[in-house]
């Protein structure tokens, strides 16, 4: 009677650049798998990879944020580093399970929203931050970034001014931050300038506090900041806390009104 050796049919792929790039524990785990299962798996590549951003990002959310978190979670160190510049700038966010998993929802939702102008490379970064646990610091960045600009967009436009009248590099604050949340801000009309090259007709505009609704606000940054931006400016605080200077007394100090609407020598709050 003949015998004959079992042929691994994923063989082949041990030299396959695509193959390649999967994490070692996973190539193990497709090649032992028996001809059913793997039909299985294509199915499912099938259909993920023909659907919209959107779809993608609630299959994923909906597929791996428990775990996700899980693994946050279990990173104490990191988690009360994030925790120590929160208070730092002194927002009361509880990184409590509930809020990681929304925020790990939001962040597929946003990366789905970016895939608009580059689509190839959102379902490559979403399956980066599932397969690889140091990826998951990207989620920890994110939760800073996106928490700062809350912060942010919830200002007055002279606070504002006096929040960039803190930095080191004003220009590129305003510039990356300061005016395209002001854009957003006369865009949605939450802030409208009237004669805002008069003098004494900038004052009501300019101290006005936002009134904005929580969600809202989240919609408002998703659609005026991306994703990548948001993980720098999370990243960049991690990376030297002052390099957001921050004086919470100067920036809310509601009984200096009537300074800094003059100007001085940095780049155009206004305009």
């Amino acid at each position: 009677m003949l015998k004959y050796k079992r042929k691994n049919f994923l063989e082949p792929l041990k030299s396959n650049a695509l193959f390649d790039r999967l994490p070692p524990e996973v190539q193990q785990w497709a090649q032992g798998l028996p001809w059913n299962e793997r039909r299985y798996v294509l199915s499912l590549c099938y259909i993920l990879c023909g659907s919209s951003p959107e779809k993608q990002a609630e299959f994923l959310d909906e597929y791996t944020a428990d775990g996700l978190v899980s693994k946050l979670l279990e990173d104490v160190d990191t988690l009360q580093r994030i925790k120590r510049y929160l208070t730092w700038f002194k927002l009361d966010t509880n990184l409590n399970e509930s809020l990681l998993r929304n925020y790990i929802k939001q962040f597929y939702v946003h990366s789905a929203q970016d895939a608009r102008c580059q689509p190839e490379e959102y379902l490559e970064s979403a399956l980066r931050l599932a397969l690889n646990p140091e990826d998951k610091d990207k989620v920890f960045y994110y939760v800073l970034g996106f928490e700062l600009l809350k912060l942010m967009f919830n200002m007055s436009w002279l606070q504002h001014e006096r929040l960039s009248r803190l930095q080191k590099n004003p220009d590129d604050f305003i510039r990356n931050y300061i005016k395209p949340i002001q854009n957003t801000h006369k865009l949605n009309g939450i802030v409208v300038p009237k004669d805002e090259r008069i003098f004494f007709a900038r004052r009501d505009y300019f101290i006005k506090k936002p009134e904005i609704s929580p969600r809202k606000l989240t919609e408002l940054i998703l659609v005026t900041f991306t994703t990548d931006q948001v993980i720098n400016c999370g990243f960049s605080v991690t990376r030297h806390i002052r390099s957001v200077e921050f004086d919470y007394d100067y920036v809310f100090n509601a009984a200096e009104e009537s300074e800094s609407i003059f100007p001085w020598e940095c780049e155009s709050m206004i305009g």
